[in-house]
């Protein structure tokens, strides 16, 4: 028994030698035997950690009147946004804007949350991204439908009438003659009407707007003059620069009602440029049965596929294109100030396909679209 315990007790004596050799494998290091920023091999990750990491893009768009499902001008835009959030990776987010107050203040919630690059859509913002963008040099910004600089004449005044009296290296304007497209939709207005009659309206009378209203009536004209035709325009006269506007962007019943009124003047076809407003007037030709309407900004055959019964053609303004280049520009570290210009030849702007158009009309439309990429046919201004 004695013999037992002393090999028992030589046993013990051996195994804390060596344990005495090296580290506990149960033994947790205290506070201070690691720098505060290194983490265990075997550390579950935080909730920090998994988040996007911290090079990710991130873009925000700023909306404009309408709202995000507009399927029209913000629909297009944040389409963009959407391709770059599939396609780079980026972190994608938008704000609705419900009245011009609003502009500034989500302009500044994407700069105050660091996005990388702030989209703006719309004419109507021109003043607080330029503002925003001037007081935020390291943050990229382009907005839709303008471009600096943009304070022309004695009476702006900078910040408050007109944004900047110089070029923002930071800002990226884009445009687009949506006046080529649109005259190319005039044109086969004046050849697809029965009553001799076509309109157009707008919602508010800004120059992204009448654009297209200008665009309309020359294509008209053209047709006119091609084929000795007599086709009148109503609501709008590019020579006095006026016509008929409902001063918003979403009233439905003022869409309704003003199309109404340019039928029963004898219209049947109308082209309105109100973005949801819009889709009032669409909503009285197929109730009615009286007349087509051309689509703007998208194909709405697409975007508005429950009227597409009516809906002549669509004046395309490719804002997604646009926005999503932007965003790439970010992504790739290449992103300049200046402006875009979407046009017919760069496939900025688009016609789309004419419902129930002959083979003739296509081919009229495609020597139309050419003469206007080389110059050999003009837009009146």
């Amino acid at each position: 028994m004695k013999k037992l315990y002393f090999v028992s007790a030589l046993l013990i004596i051996a195994s804390m030698i060596l344990a005495a050799c090296g580290t506990p494998a149960t033994e947790a290091p205290v506070a201070t035997e690691a720098p505060a920023t290194e983490a265990p091999a075997t550390e579950a990750p935080t909730e920090a950690a998994t988040e996007a990491p911290a090079d990710v893009v991130s873009v925000g768009m700023v909306t404009d009147l309408g709202g995000i499902d507009d399927k029209s001008f913000n629909a297009t835009a944040y389409a963009g946004v959407q391709q770059a959030i599939d396609e780079l990776g980026v972190d994608g987010k938008y704000l609705e804007s419900t009245q011009q107050s609003d502009y500034a203040r989500n302009i500044q919630q994407f700069v105050d949350e660091g996005a990388d690059l702030v989209v703006t859509v719309g004419f109507l913002l021109g003043v607080d991204t330029a503002v925003a963008a001037k007081a935020n040099p390291d943050t990229y910004f382009t907005i839709v439908d303008y471009s600096y600089p943009d304070c022309f004449g004695t009476d702006f005044v900078e910040g408050q009438t007109c944004g900047s009296a110089s070029e923002l290296p930071n800002v990226l304007g884009l445009t687009f003659a949506t006046d080529q497209a649109s005259f190319l939709a005039g044109y086969a207005a004046a050849a697809s009407t029965q009553t001799g009659k076509v309109g157009t309206w707008g919602g508010i009378n800004i120059p992204p707007v009448t654009a297209f209203m200008i665009g309309f009536e020359a294509g008209v004209n053209y047709y006119n003059a091609q084929n000795g035709t007599a086709v009148e325009v109503l609501g709008w006269d590019t020579a006095a620069n006026e016509g008929a506007f409902i001063g918003n962007f979403e009233s439905l019943d003022d869409g309704r009602a003003i199309t109404e009124s340019l039928v029963q003047e004898g219209a049947d076809i109308v082209m309105p440029v109100a973005g949801p407003a819009g889709l009032g007037g669409a909503a009285y030709c197929q109730e009615t049965t009286s007349c087509w309407i051309i689509g703007v900004d998208t194909d709405w055959t697409v975007s508005a596929s429950e009227y597409t019964d009516v809906i002549l053609t669509s004046v395309l303004k490719n804002m997604n294109v646009a926005v999503f280049e932007a965003a790439q520009a970010v992504v790739n570290g290449n992103f300049a100030g200046g402006v875009y210009s979407g046009v017919l030849a760069n496939n900025g702007v688009s016609l789309a396909p004419v419902a129930g158009a002959s083979d003739d009309l296509n081919a009229q439309l495609e020597a139309v679209k050419q003469g206007l990429i080389d110059g050999s046919i003009t837009i009146a201004p």
